[in-house]
């Protein structure tokens, strides 16, 4: 499987696998391929001649380290991976970000009234104004194997990441808010930075989702896929002290997420679990939609319904990317994919909760990617923030929409309630399992 370049210098910090691939059997890292390459014997006595050939190898192997590293290799080795920068107005296509429609040429009449007459100057202000967090170096190890970075495994943690700072985003601030140019910055957009920081303290932190989601094979050091991503958020939703202001739903359709099929939503799971964090009224929902597309690449029949995701009010973007190589997609025009991407290594910043002059622009990027959805890795996950009630059912009303456009295959469909076979939920005999509980006989298709 490849992998996505890390876009700065190379990282002294132990190493794990960002794909697949066993984790037992190590890719060596480029120094120790260097050195490897470039090393000569170790005779207790070298002659003259064989140490001037020592040092002039080993400069030339420093320089030729320089040049793999230097910024115009990174770019060629994106633009071989497929992952260049994004040219939105070669095509003057519209663009949907995160629900929201911006024509990119003045030229063209659109039928679409929910598009922004701006252009391209108001969607890279709404890209660069999204939460990017990427792989950071020096942070506490947070258990005995004593990784202080998450270089070449973190990617698809880094990516939920996002996904869960924009719901948060939304849900404080709203779905227009910009990120300003200059401080003092909202309070509440300092705060959800600061959740998301790199030590135990921050709540939502790399430390924290792989203890929270152990039980679903994270580990620092390990490659996971979006299933277990998923859950583990579900799991640290629950667990943490000071509850999130949104109720988590991981829609699955099989106990363990690898199997396939489309799971289905039920709306009596999602309104008790609305209920609970929030008695009185309906609480805010945050919904996650891990599937699995195809076998090597998304099967091409679903590829216009992943695209109408975006022009959902509620949409929050997708965890995907190249097999290996998870990165946050938040956009889509015509047939590519834009996406925010976490293989950027960048050292660790503290922002305090309360420092709301405190320097940003490490979570922030207003480089816009884009990668064909045709390539997209088939084992993803779907993300959505309804604000209210009304919002959930304005969603469900989208989804059933969306599925009546899949002929017969579609992402995840929206029911009810769940029929068990041996009790009534009607008569009230048997309360509603947990989402997490439910196995594949549980489900009814519609």
């Amino acid at each position: 499987m490849t992998e996505l370049p890390e876009r700065n210098a190379a990282s002294t910090f132990p190493r794990g696998p960002d794909s697949k691939r066993n984790s037992n059997s190590p890719k060596p890292s480029k120094t120790s391929s260097w050195s490897t390459i470039f090393s000569s014997s170790r005779s207790s006595s070298l002659s003259p001649e064989t140490r001037e050939r020592k040092i002039k190898s080993h400069g030339w192997a420093s320089s030729v380290k320089r040049a793999i590293t230097s910024v115009s290799m990174r770019r060629f080795h994106e633009r071989f991976l497929g992952l260049d920068k994004a040219d939105i107005t070669s095509s003057g296509s519209e663009v949907w970000l995160l629900g929201v429609c911006y024509r990119i040429s003045s030229g063209e009449s659109s039928s679409n009234t929910q598009a922004q007459d701006n252009g391209p100057r108001e969607l890279l202000n709404d890209f660069s104004s999204r939460v990017c967090i990427t792989y950071r170096k020096g942070f506490g190890a947070g258990d005995d194997r004593g990784f202080t970075s998450d270089v070449n495994w973190g990617c698809m943690i880094r990516s939920s990441q996002m996904l869960v700072a924009q719901a948060l985003m939304f849900h404080h601030l709203g779905r227009s808010w910009r990120r300003p140019q200059k401080p003092p910055y909202d309070p509440k957009y300092i705060e959800v930075l600061h959740l998301f920081g790199d030590s135990i303290a921050s709540t939502f932190s790399i430390h924290n989702l792989i203890q929270a989601g152990r039980g679903y094979g994270l580990a620092a050091g390990a490659w996971v896929g979006p299933y277990a991503m998923c859950r583990a958020w579900e799991t640290l939703a629950r667990g943490i002290d000071q509850p999130m202001p949104m109720a988590v739903y991981v829609v699955s359709g099989d106990e363990d997420g690898e199997r396939g099929g489309a799971p289905l939503l039920y709306v009596d799971i999602a309104t008790r679990l609305c209920s609970k964090l929030s008695p009185d009224q309906w609480s805010p929902l945050l919904v996650l939609v891990p599937l699995v597309l195809g076998l090597d690449k998304v099967n091409p029949r679903y590829i216009p319904l992943l695209s109408e995701t975006f022009t959902f009010s509620q949409s929050l973007g997708i965890i995907g990317g190249k097999p290996g190589a998870s990165t946050y997609i938040i956009g889509v025009q015509d047939d590519k994919a834009l996406f925010l991407d976490p293989h950027l290594v960048q050292p660790v910043v503290e922002i305090k909760i309360d420092e709301v002059e405190a320097d940003t622009s490490s979570y922030h990027c207003s480089t816009m990617r884009q990668l064909p959805l045709d390539q997209l890795d088939p084992s993803l996950a779907i993300g959505f923030y309804c604000r209210d009630r009304g919002d959930f059912e304005d969603f469900c009303s989208r989804a059933i929409n969306l599925t009546e456009k899949s002929n017969g295959a579609p992402l995840f469909t929206v029911a009810e309630s769940p029929v068990l076979p041996s009790k009534s939920i009607v008569a009230g005999e048997e309360p509603l399992p947990e989402p997490s509980t439910l196995t594949e006989d549980d489900w009814q298709l519609l």
